[in-house]
């Protein structure tokens, strides 16, 4: 690992975004031509104090995980983003696919000017790749998993937990349009081994998977409304719009409600919320 070539590089990237660039506000008093080291930090979900190592040349290898959020944070072209896995050694994962995957720079521009609206980018299995906070106020973070377990669909199928983002009674919908999708994708993407091994444990561990499939109902998840459950507002009623990449292979997802609706309302108590925990904490045992 090239540890004073990764701190310029990072350093000189920072330089060059702007804070409007990112949604961050334009302060009259700014020592710096970009972003601050702490913004970049949060923007990446890292500390401050791990960041400035990096720039200073020191710290932790830093893992794929922390330089796919350092690309988006940064806004990395995909050669700059080759470069810096690269100059910290570490193996390119592909550049569509899992949850280190490089977001198409277009739905990322989007996603910068979608402040107050939930929005977020996922594969098109399913794997978050970046969201607002809006985002993650409405239908909360993902988990920090790898392989199939970090698709959304993989879990609706294999962990009740999941399913609790939507009441009960649109469960069975939501299963057939999860379906319905995946083969539209599997389709597309062929004997792709990560579809195939998806496919291969949903059908192994899940009936409900197995006998959707075996209908062959096909359908892009492209506009959708959606009961969405959340611990504190309780049910929010919502427009989930999608917007495809060229290659299909990423989705920028957006999240609205009709003005002066009961929703509407609901999303705007969410910018003050936020992602505080909102659920009653449970009683102390005497």
């Amino acid at each position: 690992m090239t540890f004073p070539e990764l701190a310029a590089f990072l350093k000189s990237r920072r330089d060059r975004v702007k804070p409007g660039d990112v949604g961050l506000p334009v302060g009259p008093r700014r020592r710096v031509p970009g972003l601050r080291r702490e913004e970049v930090a949060q923007l990446a979900g890292l500390s401050a104090d791990y960041y400035t190592e990096l720039e200073q040349g020191r710290g932790a290898q830093p893992s794929e995980q922390t330089l796919a959020a350092l690309a988006r944070a940064l806004r990395l072209a995909g050669d700059e983003r080759d470069h810096l896995y690269h100059l910290a050694d570490r193996r390119v994962p592909p550049a569509a696919h899992g949850p280190a995957a490089h977001v198409q720079p277009a739905l990322l521009r989007l996603l910068d000017q979608l402040t107050g609206t939930p929005a977020q980018v996922i594969t098109d299995l399913h794997e978050t790749l970046v969201q607002n906070e809006a985002a993650a106020a409405l239908i909360g973070r993902p988990p920090a998993v790898r392989g199939p377990a970090a698709s959304f669909v993989f879990r609706w199928f294999t962990d009740p937990v999941a399913r609790s983002i939507y009441p009960a009674p649109d469960h069975p919908r939501q299963s057939r349009a999860f379906v319905a999708d995946l083969q539209v994708v599997a389709a597309r993407r062929g004997r792709d081994p990560e579809v195939t091994r998806m496919i291969r444990e949903l059908r192994r561990r899940s009936t409900e998977f197995t006998e959707l499939w075996d209908t062959h109902e096909v359908g892009l998840r492209r506009n959708d409304h959606k009961r969405i459950v959340h611990p504190g507002l309780g049910v929010i009623e919502v427009e989930c719009l999608t917007l495809f990449s060229e290659d299909g292979r990423q989705r920028l997802l957006w999240f609205t409600a009709p003005p002066g609706s009961r929703a509407a309302e609901q999303l705007r108590l969410l910018s003050v919320i936020g992602t505080q925990d909102m659920t009653e904490p449970a009683p102390l045992r005497p």
